[in-house]
């Protein structure tokens, strides 16, 4: 089973941009499966954040970041990038990216079987 490393969280200021790297353990691919980011703000259920279909052809996003988050893929790479531009406090959070061969539904916690270990973006006002 592919193991997920998240990379390139930290602090921002309100209105910067960080961009998140997911990538899978060494010697592994998972150009055939699709990843979706989630996020965890303290004392709140892990939410949906955007996703991408194995293929890349398909992306998905929650309604609060589609218009300033865009997710993408690098399979020769194996690895999937969020890029956060127009960030927010609101937006503070442990971002975790979560991948799996069959998703039916990408904003569906459950639909994943691999997860990585999280990374913090903390935006300050």
């Amino acid at each position: 089973q592919v193991q997920l490393v998240e990379s390139g969280g930290g602090l921002v200021q309100a209105g910067g941009s960080l961009r998140l790297s997911c990538a899978a353990s060494s010697g592994r691919t998972f150009s055939n499966y699709g990843v979706g980011w989630f996020r965890q703000a303290p004392g709140k259920e892990r939410k949906f954040v955007a996703a991408i279909s194995w293929t890349g052809g398909a992306t998905f996003y929650t309604e609060s970041v589609k218009d300033r988050f865009r997710i993408s893929r690098d399979n020769a790479k194996n690895t999937v990038f969020l890029q956060m531009n127009s960030l927010k406090p609101e937006d503070t959070a442990v971002y975790y990216c979560a991948a799996a061969r069959m998703i039916t539904d990408y904003v569906v916690h459950d639909a994943y079987d691999t997860w990585g270990q999280g990374t913090q973006v903390t935006v300050s006002a």
